[in-house]
């Protein structure tokens, strides 16, 4: 058991420590939702991931699954997302405006550890990620489009720097009431944090929103797995996200918001940032005499809580006026031996942005081809591989700097790839 607890206690001390001194990672589905949980899950698009169970990273989508495990598990892994964002037929003003390709290419790590009390009781702790994104754009993006002399920004006031980042720490327990109803739950720790920039006349050296910020909020989760049979299970799980209220420089320019020009009227205050809770059905059923499964799952994501963001003291920063997103996967997965076990899969995830566009966190409904493979060494040794090429749409964008539009076209696109190892105690 001791070695065990120093195993465990090493590797969350490593992950913390690359967790926190990643860049912010880029949004892979609708709004900045990251599904990106574990190399298991990606290479089969996240289908029937609340119910699976192949390793401990189940219990970052239903806590209640840890009792499908018949002794303590560890699993620690990375996904590597390579995004190119891309904002077109650019006018402002009277101007065109160069198109640009905003890339990026982030390491995402996760980690886990359930630990069997008995045959009914689990507990388990994981580090993993559910929400951030990346947008950051070229610093002469728009300089010398707007007109100084007739106080009109440039368009470098939409464009900047946009990033936000949370690390979920969640802490589970899981029990098992019979043969097939089992119930779940926990405590997730969000750390969120985020950078705002936008600087309105580039060529004045003129900055309208300077913002970097960071805070902690308290969410939880609960969840149920149902067992029909061996080969036949459900799972239902619903997580409760926090509004983070987050300190740090926070700097809006009263010119543009309607204070006195040039000094920083929110001095002093908080950012609020609203985080959507979700809520996952999940379904896997292995077909009789044969080494084929076929699993699903239907999410969705309370996007429309993300209604504007703003500052303690009750000033709107920007308005969003997001609605509620969903996702539906479906995968398969074959046994192909003792060693080989080979997935597939597809989602569909849909727009959180409904009539409010942006150029700064483009958003469209998204497509996942996802595919992927595990080779067990042994019962114990385990590695998994997965990959996903994510499609995003093309976005007519318009974006108003006082009564002037800014016009564009938004497209999202990504590939993935990730690596889990998982040791089975």
């Amino acid at each position: 058991m001791m070695n065990k607890t120093r195993l465990f206690k090493k590797s969350l001390l490593a992950v913390t420590i690359a967790s926190t001194t990643l860049a912010s990672q880029q949004a892979l589905a609708a709004g900045f939702q990251l599904n990106s949980q574990s190399a298991t899950g990606l290479g089969r698009a996240f289908s029937g991931d609340a119910v699976i169970a192949d390793n401990a990273s189940v219990m970052a989508r239903n806590a209640a699954a840890m009792t499908l495990f018949d002794s303590d598990q560890f699993s620690g892994g990375i996904n590597m997302i390579d995004t190119d964002i891309e904002i077109k037929d650019i006018s402002y003003s009277g101007s065109s405006i160069n198109d640009v390709t905003n890339s990026s290419n982030t390491p995402v790590p996760n980690i886990y550890y359930i630990h069997k009390l008995n045959d009914q009781f689990a507990i388990g702790a994981g580090i993993y990620s559910n929400f951030g994104t990346k947008n950051n754009f070229p610093g002469d993006f728009g300089v010398g489009t707007g007109n100084a002399g007739a106080s009109l920004p440039d368009a470098s006031i939409l464009g900047g720097t946009t990033e936000i980042e949370t690390i979920n720490y969640t802490i589970n327990a899981a029990y098992r009431i019979d043969e097939q109803w089992s119930i779940g739950g926990g405590i997730d720790i969000i750390q969120g944090s985020g950078k705002l920039r936008r600087d309105a006349f580039n060529n004045l050296n003129v900055n309208a929103v300077n913002i970097d910020a960071d805070g902690i909020g308290i969410g939880f989760n609960l969840g149920t797995v149902f067992e029909l049979d061996e080969n036949n299970r459900f799972g239902l799980a619903y997580h409760y996200s926090p509004e983070v209220e987050a300190s740090g420089d926070v700097y809006l320019n009263g010119s543009f918001y309607g204070g006195t020009a040039n000094t920083n009227i929110a001095e002093g205050q908080d950012v609020l940032l609203p985080l959507p809770s979700m809520l996952e059905f999940s379904g896997y059923h292995r077909i009789k005499d044969t080494k084929f499964a076929v699993h699903y799952s239907l999410q969705w994501i309370g996007w429309d809580t993300f209604d504007s963001l703003k500052t303690s003291g009750g000033t709107t920063i920007k308005d969003y006026n997001w609605q509620d997103g969903y996702h539906i996967s479906l995968g398969g997965t074959y046994y192909l031996d003792n060693n080989w076990t080979l997935r597939a899969g597809y989602m569909h995830d849909t727009a959180a942005q409904d009539k409010l566009t942006s150029i700064s966190v483009p958003d469209s409904d998204r497509n996942w081809f996802s595919f992927g493979a595990g080779y067990a060494f042994d019962k114990h040794h385990s590695i998994d591989f997965g990959f996903t090429y994510l499609m995003g749409e093309d976005v007519k964008v318009t974006e108003n700097v006082s009564t002037v539009p800014l016009t564009a076209t938004t497209r999202a696109d990504a590939m993935l790839y990730g690596l889990q190892y998982s040791y089975s105690f």
